[in-house]
């Protein structure tokens, strides 16, 4: 697998990451198989949340690995925090305490990457500051980003950080594009111009800042995958087609297509299939052609003005 860089912070990883959101439901020895299948293909970094199966998704997954240096070595493993029941919650205390919990659950001295899962309207970013510098300084956490943030909410941020931010993980796939739409429709009155995230991808690259792509098969708001799915006939046919001049998968194709932007997008993949996940990876040796690409964005129901 091609390898990509993370931001400035000089790490680099398989430009497919794995998610392990749905991890908790594996048995110990199912989840060891997908987690040594992804490595096999080039998958290292690997992403959780503390509300992923309630913790246990970090749980299954450092007991699938009978986390040790020299198994810790080999990956690169991102975690999140912010999402309560019912509130987001950026304030120090709830920082602190997630990556207390994180770390626990995963057998780890460190988290590679900590991101604050979803913008608090209520942030304090001084008191956010005050958490990243503790963790920093204790070597807990090496590196930080957030997930789910427009420009204006990083630039609010960042102003009292220390620290860069070096991920955003936003939604985006071949039926989910708010990010691509904007750029396309300038100047238009159509829906397609509305400005959703604040262009996300011309400041992601300005500021050498990596988007991560999770739900990379869904559309709308996680209503279902759109590979495979009647309900969406001409961009399946068109995925079933270029799948065949490449000799991958349909699914393949559409990370194909999230890996051709040059703004370098990882996409975070939820598979714990491993024979999917396998697939998947092929991904990263296929390079669709500028005509192919807007043949699929135009499949998935987009106009170009």
């Amino acid at each position: 697998m091609k390898k990509i860089k993370l931001g400035n912070s000089g790490l680099e990883v398989g430009e497919i990451s794995l998610g392990c959101m749905r991890m908790s439901s594996l048995s110990k020895d199912d989840a060891r198989h997908v987690i040594e299948n992804a490595m096999e293909h080039g998958v290292d970094l690997f992403d959780h949340a503390d509300i992923y199966g309630g913790g246990e998704s970090e749980s299954v997954f450092a007991d699938a690995i009978d986390m040790n240096p020299s198994v810790r070595d080999k990956m690169v493993i991102q975690t999140k925090c912010a999402i309560r029941k019912g509130f987001y919650d950026y304030s120090k205390e709830h920082i602190l305490n997630s990556v207390e919990g994180s770390l626990k659950r995963l057998k780890t001295d460190y988290i590679d990457i900590f991101l604050l899962h979803r913008p608090d309207a209520l942030m304090e970013p001084e008191e956010v500051a005050e958490a990243f510098n503790e963790l920093k300084e204790s070597g807990k956490i090496r590196h930080f980003g957030v997930s789910n943030h427009n420009s204006m909410q990083i630039e609010l941020l960042t102003r009292s950080l220390d620290q860069e931010l070096i991920i955003n993980q936003m939604q985006f796939s071949l039926m989910h594009t708010p990010m691509i739409d904007a750029g396309i429709n300038v100047n238009m009155q159509n829906e397609g111009s509305l400005m959703r995230e604040g262009g996300m991808l011309e400041y992601s690259r300005l500021n050498n800042m990596t988007i991560q792509a999770w739900s990379p098969f869904q559309y709308g708001m996680i209503e279902g995958p759109f590979v495979g799915n009647e309900d969406y006939p001409e961009v399946n046919a068109k995925l079933q087609e270029l799948a065949e001049k490449y000799g991958v998968t349909d699914s393949a194709i559409a990370i194909a297509w999230i890996l051709r932007h040059p703004s370098k997008i990882q996409p975070v993949v939820g598979s714990m299939n491993p024979q999917r996940m396998a697939d998947i990876a092929k991904a990263s040796h296929v390079e669709l052609t500028q005509e192919e690409w807007y043949e699929l964005y135009r499949a998935a129901g987009n106009n170009l003005p």
